[in-house]
């Protein structure tokens, strides 16, 4: 058996206190009743909520999907009073494709990316699977993507300095958009913010087998998040790296990626052969990887010293990456 990399102490304690019900893996047999239970109990703010007390211009706008037949639902927000054309953060959520909403992370995005850095945040209700597998949450995604772009003058932000990113399902999906925005000639981004992302269906390196039944996302739980995205595609040997980022063969010619992970994740080993293969395409990507974390370590500890640090330089990162 693999040695499990210890967890810093702060974090160890927060883990400690979920108790192992609430850690219990995610399987087909009890997605349904989760879903449900996050549906149930997950955040949404409304927009008046968003809206703080009058520190932030937020909307509900509905935009139509690529495919047709459904809108997409964007949330779209920025400081109040900030005039011009600011740049955007267009940002997906976590919940490993099957759960989650666009609301839910707004909060803390505008707290600490619109104000500090004055950018609008753009974050997408993207459909879930099973309901709606491969490619549907990706087209929405890019769906959205496109429209703000084409509407940028309207929404007061700049084309020229959109960052995508994401968390989680929402850095895969983010990852996923680069590919596509790349290869389809649509909006160009100026940066990709990759939080501990989801990248690779086949959930076979070494992370994920060190972790399992440890961490607070591991091998059962997100090989039963891409059975549900993927269906009868899970385990194709041809499946489209637009579905699984980690399947590219061709990382040349994408906008400079921030990448973390934790240590002791189970997507720790794909997050970092992700960033080295975009260097050996001649690209860009700055990695961390903050040791002792587990999966999503800063929602679950935000006190802790670890995830106050991993804050702090994903803000250095974004300041850096967006021209004045």
């Amino acid at each position: 058996m693999n040695s499990v990399p210890p967890f810093d102490p702060e974090l160890r304690l927060a883990l400690d206190a979920l108790g192992d019900v609430a850690r219990g893996p995610l399987t087909l047999e009890n997605l349904a009743a989760r879903q449900e239970q996050d549906a149930a109990t997950r955040s949404r703010p409304t927009v008046h909520d968003l809206r703080a007390e009058g520190r932030f211009e937020v909307e509900e706008l509905r935009v139509p999907a690529a495919a047709g037949g459904h809108d997409v639902t964007l949330v779209s927000a920025r400081p109040a009073g900030a005039t011009g054309q600011l740049p955007l953060l267009y940002y997906m959520h976590g919940g490993g494709m099957v759960m989650g909403n666009a609301w839910s992370v707004l909060p803390k995005a505008l707290r600490e990316w619109a104000l500090p850095l004055e950018l609008a945040v753009i974050s997408v209700e993207y459909r879930l699977a099973p309901q709606a597998r491969y490619p549907g949450p990706v087209d929405d995604c890019y769906a959205g993507l496109v429209w703000a772009a084409e509407h940028a003058s309207a929404l007061g932000i700049d084309a020229d300095r959109i960052v995508i990113g994401g968390k989680s399902a929402g850095g895969g999906l983010a990852a996923a958009l680069a590919l596509l925005t790349r290869d389809r000639g649509g909006p160009t981004p100026i940066g990709q913010l990759l939080l501990c992302p989801m990248l690779d269906d086949r959930s076979n390196t070494l992370s994920s087998h060190q972790m399992s039944g440890v961490d607070t996302w591991d091998r059962t739980s997100n090989t039963t998040a891409w059975q549900a995205l993927l269906g009868d595609e899970y385990g194709a040997t041809s499946l489209s790296p637009y579905a699984a980022p980690a399947r590219a063969a061709d990382l040349s010619g994408l906008p400079p990626a921030y990448v973390d992970v934790g240590s002791a994740e189970t997507l720790r080993d794909e997050s970092v052969a992700y960033a080295h293969a975009i260097w050996q395409a001649g690209g860009q990507a700055e990695l961390h990887v903050w040791p002792g974390a587990f999966h999503g370590f800063d929602t679950l500890a935000p006190g802790a010293a670890l995830s106050r640090d991993a804050r702090d330089t994903r803000t250095r990162w974004l300041r850096r990456i967006l021209p004045t």
